[in-house]
């Protein structure tokens, strides 16, 4: 049987395998954390906190960011974490 795809641009996986699945699982726990971080920038910049309370909700996005990919406090450090830090020095005037 002849197939209509041209050499070399076949997938590796089918769509369906367990590889497929496991990536679209990563994507959906990865947008999810993006809209728990969109919306704890959105509450802290809006004034929605006391100051105590933004750096608890740091600490809560980050513990949940760490239940969503485990052993990626670094990359939680250096991406997520000076986004918090810069929306609470504005909001707060912690220049």
């Amino acid at each position: 049987m002849k197939s209509d795809s041209k050499p070399g641009t076949q997938n590796s996986q089918p769509p369906d395998s367990a590889w497929g699945q496991a990536v679209r699982e990563e994507n959906r726990r990865l947008r999810y954390l993006r809209f728990l971080v969109d919306l704890a920038l959105a509450e802290i910049r809006a004034g929605s906190f006391s100051l105590a309370q933004a750096r608890q909700v740091v600490e809560n996005i980050r513990s949940q960011t760490l239940q969503l990919f485990p052993g990626k406090e670094t990359a939680f450090e250096w991406i997520y974490r000076p986004r918090f830090h810069r929306a609470i020095t504005e909001t707060f005037h912690l220049h």
